[in-house]
């Protein structure tokens, strides 16, 4: 293989949305609903300084249960990513998954790939964004967003107990708890 074809791979740091980035309040998907988890921003900030990409990859069955549409999202998504470039915070990537097969509604009551604890979401990061998953790592709040990070590759696996309450299920899925995304100051590389 000559050096040509050699391409550098980036890191991502992939946040779940609903209790690591903002309080799950259940469903949300208005600005006035969102609320951003304390020190949310510098721990993103720190993150990008370590060289990590911010990949933010979410469930979203609201959309499948008809509480809101993929419109309402991307309108929710942008103004979130608005008040994270307010704070010199980049979000490199948002994907989303708006199937749930059992209460799913036309055309989103599908099997899919894309739900947590399916890899589909991060897989699809890791291909668009040229990322090596043995560099990364993964920051949500369920066994299902370690799960999805296990299937993908992503090397490190971290829990934050700002959101869903944690089972024996979910501590046993991760690498480190922490009580917030705030708490990620503990990386240094």
């Amino acid at each position: 293989m000559n050096s040509s074809t050699l391409t550098t791979l980036r890191k991502a740091a992939f946040l779940d949305r609903d209790g690591v980035i903002n309080i799950d309040h259940g469903y949300t998907y208005k600005p006035e609903h969102f609320d951003f988890i304390d020190g949310v921003f510098d721990a993103c900030r720190h993150l990008q300084s370590l060289g990590y990409l911010l990949i933010v990859v979410t469930n979203q069955s609201g959309i499948a249960r008809g509480y809101y549409d993929e419109q309402d999202f991307a309108v929710l998504t942008s103004w979130m990513k608005q008040q994270f470039a307010a704070h010199g915070v980049k979000i490199d990537g948002v994907y989303y998954c708006p199937h749930h097969l059992e209460k799913g509604q036309v055309p989103y009551n599908i099997d899919c790939d894309c739900r947590k604890p399916n890899p589909g979401m991060l897989l699809q990061a890791i291909r668009e964004y040229g990322i090596d998953p043995a560099q990364s790592l993964m920051v949500g709040d369920k066994a299902a967003d370690m799960q999805a990070a296990t299937a993908a590759g992503v090397a490190r696996k971290f829990l934050v107990r700002s959101g869903n309450p944690l089972s024996d299920e979910d501590l046993q899925s991760a690498d480190l708890v922490w009580d917030s995304l705030a708490d990620v100051w503990q990386i240094t590389e």
